[in-house]
């Protein structure tokens, strides 16, 4: 290999180490280096194109999974995505995130695990071993601390290095234990370095941990030559065009970079390859069973007054809210994934209860204020009449070089063609109701739209940012208001020029006139039903990639929803759909609250067996409830700094530093029984033995958390921290016992540059939750 590189001009090293395209790296036959084509994850395996035609399974959020405190479910559910990576011929998945949740306002919440390091970590770990598994690379991201999205690319991350070790590297260390084979750098710079210059890529990654695998920059990370090269950045994506593809070659001539440096990065791309090109261990199949028990395992029962679920003896539901019939199944930007179905609460509550029970449903209120794309329910091809959209791509003098029928008008990248200048999106639009309705057309430079011949835009629209979250996947947007009648089609024609630099991203939309006739139709099936079924959530506005929350409030009049449906009718469930904790003023007036997270495509399927009691929620929260609003300056630097002065204490830790109550503990979940934890025994080797018994009327699951404290401590810790966990089954009436292996990194600390055991027992704390401490023993 040494020969071989050494033959290598350097521009073709530097070539190599640098995209090919926005998804490719480069091959190179003289070393037997093939290209490596990397996709999108962790709910689902996209693929190279955006492209709704291309479906992909879609896992519940990694908010959910790790609630599910379940690592072989995770693992389970990993190697799925394998399968689904090799059959769309993916090298890398670029999952999982395992940042931390230090803030509940930061807007990719819902695409990290967890509040906790040890949590997150052995989740994380389950995902890398699983996608692994099939000979398919999974990417530890996004190294390190980027932990919110206001000024993501450019941030100053200020952590003490205590603070650093023990938090925020602690689940990478673990990724890298699991054996994970890429990491990527992130956007953020970390006490005063951006992280493809970082020295933190060198030690503890490369150097301490012993990290073999390839750094992958995040896309445009990378924003240097000579300083990003000289660190153990190994790739830069995506391409062609990089700063290393410009200017590396002359960095290496004028010896700024040592051509050693690009062969050791050469040697890593090469390992990458041969991991991923042996035989595929693993078949896709037919996952939606698994993706619907994945859903059970997440789902958090809340609250169960009453015991008001499961349900029994309803002979008419109605199922109420602006999410649910349209549920929310995955978060917004990078990881969107195309489903073949999803399955929304009222279709599973409607497929469960068939031949049982009536199921009506009004949406009630309307949440979200951005333009909706047309799709199949209301445009047909303005040529062959079927369901959906034409696009077409073209050239000089409008010649045409490419057609496609499209399922929606949301087009993050439409199809290429050589010599193209134009694309243009045709629809018939049907309307079902008269009015005004809102027309609009979303993307970047000159654009134009008209409706039944008539221009109503005609104008550029200037690139006003360099976040690619925003530049690919939500452009700018012009809006019209077109009177329209039900029942008479509406042609539209919308145009955006295309440049070499720009984002391609063009979204058609249109929106009905609407009114507060569903309020009132909601409530009144509320009134008549036997039980009603309220779905609240979060929107791709309120919670996405690209920018944090300003709120943990219910967008809309959701929560004057709630309210009035829960005063005609008393046995009201509500359903919250979110990746991250929103506020619930109604809480306490309410019987039963479930939290569904953003749950994947078998949505209404797993959320109508929990509901009926074909099976247990069985999910504990990833991360404290807040019960009040969360300001947003934990997540916004100020003059360009984003200081972590909270230390160690984020999450619970922060909530019992306060001596505050949240709204619910990390932990926390209730199932449909009861359990007394009767003892606890520590043996010698940190090994906790709790016996505790399932005094219910059905059998349960229940999580055993096993925390840490040092109230006497010499130094400062948290007031206690989660060390190990895990789950026990058992029928009524029988004693279970949980064995957990305490790990030694949990009762040590950072100082000096080392790891350390305060000498001296700590105190074992057995809990349902971080707020509730069932049983107490001390280590020896």
């Amino acid at each position: 290999m040494d020969d071989d590189l050494a033959g290598l001009p350097i521009e073709r090293k530097v070539r190599l180490l640098t995209g090919k395209t926005m998804w490719r790296t480069h091959a190179e036959p003289a070393i037997g280096l093939r290209e490596l084509v990397m996709s999108d994850g962790p709910i689902g395996v996209r693929g190279e194109k955006w492209d709704e035609r291309d479906h992909s399974l879609a896992l519940p959020s990694p908010s959910a999974l790790a609630a599910t405190w379940d690592a072989e479910l995770v693992h389970g559910l990993a190697v799925a995505l394998a399968a689904q990576a090799r059959r769309k011929g993916v090298d890398v998945l670029l999952a999982p995130t395992i940042n931390l949740h230090r803030s509940p306002v930061t807007g990719r919440h819902f695409e990290c695990f967890s509040e906790d390091p040890f949590l997150t970590a052995r989740i994380g770990a389950a995902y890398i071993r699983g996608v692994q598994s099939g000979g398919v690379a999974a990417c530890a991201k996004h190294y390190v601390a980027n932990d919110s999205e206001t000024d993501r690319m450019t941030l100053d991350a200020r952590v003490d290095e205590r603070t650093l070790r023990e938090l925020y590297l602690a689940p990478f260390e673990a990724a890298v234990e699991a054996g994970v084979w890429v990491v990527m750098a992130a956007y953020n710079a970390v006490n005063g370095t951006t992280m493809t210059e970082n020295p933190l890529l060198a030690e503890p990654l490369k150097g301490e941990w012993g990290f073999d695998g390839v750094v992958v920059s995040d896309w445009g990370a990378v924003r240097s030559v000579a300083a990003s090269a000289n660190a153990p950045q190994d790739l830069v994506m995506p391409g062609p065009r990089s700063h290393w593809s410009l200017g590396l070659a002359e960095g290496v001539r004028s010896g700024e970079v040592p051509e050693s440096a690009l062969d050791e990065k050469i040697r890593r791309l090469l390992r990458l390859a041969s991991r991923v090109s042996g035989p595929s261990t693993v078949e896709p199949g037919d996952d939606r069973e698994l993706l619907r028990s994945a859903v059970t395992a997440s789902t958090v029962l809340l609250r169960n007054e009453g015991n008001l679920l499961p349900l029994s003896t309803v002979e008419r539901v109605a199922v109420i809210g602006p999410n649910s019939a349209a549920v929310r199944f995955q978060g917004g930007g990078s990881a969107e994934v195309y489903p073949t179905a999803v399955v929304s609460p009222v279709d599973g509550l409607r497929a469960a209860l068939d031949g049982v029970a009536e199921v009506v449903h009004s949406p009630g209120v309307r949440t979200t204020t951005k333009p909706t794309p047309l799709h199949r329910g209301n445009s047909t091809h303005p040529v062959t009449g079927e369901p959906g959209l034409l696009v077409r791509v073209l050239g000089a003098d409008d010649a045409e070089l490419l057609t496609e029928h499209r399922l929606t008008g949301r087009l993050p990248e439409p199809s290429r063609a050589t010599g193209e200048e134009t694309v243009e999106i045709q629809a018939v639009l049907h309307p079902d109701v008269s009015g005004d309705w809102q027309v609009s057309f979303g993307a970047w430079g000159p654009v134009s739209l008209v409706v039944d011949g008539k221009t109503l835009v005609d104008e550029v629209i200037e690139v006003d940012t360099d976040d690619p979250a925003t530049l690919f996947l939500d452009p700018t947007w012009r809006t019209v208001t077109v009177p329209l009648e039900a029942g008479k089609p509406a042609h539209i024609v919308a145009r955006r020029q295309l440049s070499p630099d720009s984002s391609r991203a063009s979204v058609l939309s249109a929106d009905a006139p609407h009114g507060d006739h569903e309020f009132a139709e909601a409530v009144e099936l509320a009134r008549t039903s036997d039980v009603a079924v309220v779905v609240v959530g979060t929107t791709d506005e309120s919670e996405s990639e690209g920018s944090d929350r300003s709120t943990l409030a219910l967008p809309g009049r959701q929560d004057e929803l709630v309210r009035a449906v829960c005063a005609a009718n008393p046995r009201t469930v509500v359903v919250v759909n979110s990746g991250a904790p929103v506020l619930l003023p109604w809480r306490e007036d309410v019987p039963a609250i479930v939290l569904s997270w953003l749950p994947g495509q078998e949505a209404g399927a797993g959320l109508a067996d929990v509901l009926l009691g074909a099976a247990e929620p069985g999910g504990r929260l990833p991360t404290t409830w807040p019960a009040e609003d969360v300001s947003a300056e934990s997540v916004t630097p100020v003059d360009g700094r984003l200081e972590y002065s909270e230390g160690l204490d984020i999450g619970h830790r922060g909530w019992l530093r306060d001596g505050a109550e949240p709204a619910y503990w990390f932990g926390h979940g209730l199932g449909y029984t009861s359990w007394e934890y009767e003892e606890v025994l520590v043996e010698e080797g940190n090994r906790v033995r709790v016996r505790l018994t399932n005094t219910g009327s059905r059998a349960g699951r229940e999580v055993v958390q096993v925390y840490l404290a040092r109230p006497s401590s010499k130094i400062t810790r948290p007031v206690r921290w989660l060390a190990g966990f895990a789950a026990v089954t058992a029928a009524p009436g029988v004693t279970a016992e949980a064995v957990v292996d305490l790990p030694d990194r949990a009762f040590q600390h950072w100082a000096d540059d080392k790891w350390e055991r305060e000498p001296g027992p700590f105190d074992i704390l057995v809990g349902h939750s971080a707020g509730d401490i069932r049983l107490r023993a001390a280590s020896w």
